[in-house]
């Protein structure tokens, strides 16, 4: 005996296979709804915890700012009280400076060569003397422009032949001179380091500058 199926088997399937598709779809969109939702949170617990540093490292760096002021304002107080130490040691230097003059011109005047006056204007000094010979006057020149640590640029500014009384019969011929020298800034390391390759004493603030003329 033949069986025949007289019913709709290819429409039967095709709704099967539509049922099953919208059940696969549901079933995937549910999945990717709860793997998005998983992620989201994830990403929430993160961003919590990181805004949660955030605020730490937010204080963290406020009080690290407040130091750096702190100590910016000692550095500046440390650079200020060094600017007045150096200040004032450059003018206790300046001070002593009279008295290096005098020391370096009775070293450096050569023999036959008188120093009758000195007159300082700012950094600027004025000799005037007599000499037995303009080569005695030339002579001063050259030692005070060679290498001296509190004197430079000397310069002839006046020489006038002149006479000296030695006695009541005793006329001499000599050289009635001008010379401005440069006084050197001196500051108190300059001073050390100079006293220290001569091998004598730095002056104290106590000692009082020699008014008499410089002779030799």
């Amino acid at each position: 005996m033949i069986l025949i199926n007289l019913l709709p088997h290819r429409e039967i399937a095709k709704v099967k296979r539509r049922e099953s598709f919208f059940v696969s779809l549901a079933a995937s969109a549910l999945l990717g709804g709860l793997l998005a939702g998983l992620i989201y949170v994830w990403y929430q617990i993160e961003i919590t915890e990181q805004q949660g540093r955030n605020i730490v490292l937010s204080s963290e760096i406020t009080g690290l700012n407040a130091q750096i002021k702190e100590v910016a304002s000692i550095e500046q107080e440390i650079a200020d009280l060094r600017a007045r130490q150096g200040a004032v040691e450059d003018l206790q230097a300046e001070r002593n400076l009279p008295v290096h003059l005098l020391n370096e011109l009775v070293k450096r005047v050569p023999d036959g060569v008188y120093l009758k006056g000195m007159k300082q204007v700012n950094s600027l000094v004025t000799l005037t003397g007599s000499a037995q010979s303009n080569e005695r006057v030339a002579e001063l020149l050259r030692n005070l422009s060679n290498n001296s640590p509190f004197v430079t640029k000397p310069e002839l500014v006046e020489i006038i032949a002149g006479s000296a009384s030695l006695g009541a019969k005793d006329q001499r011929r000599v050289s009635n001179f001008i010379v401005s020298v440069q006084l050197k800034k001196l500051t108190k390391d300059k001073e050390s380091d100079t006293f220290a390759k001569t091998g004598t004493a730095t002056p104290t603030s106590s000692s009082s500058p020699v008014n008499s003329p410089v002779k030799k």
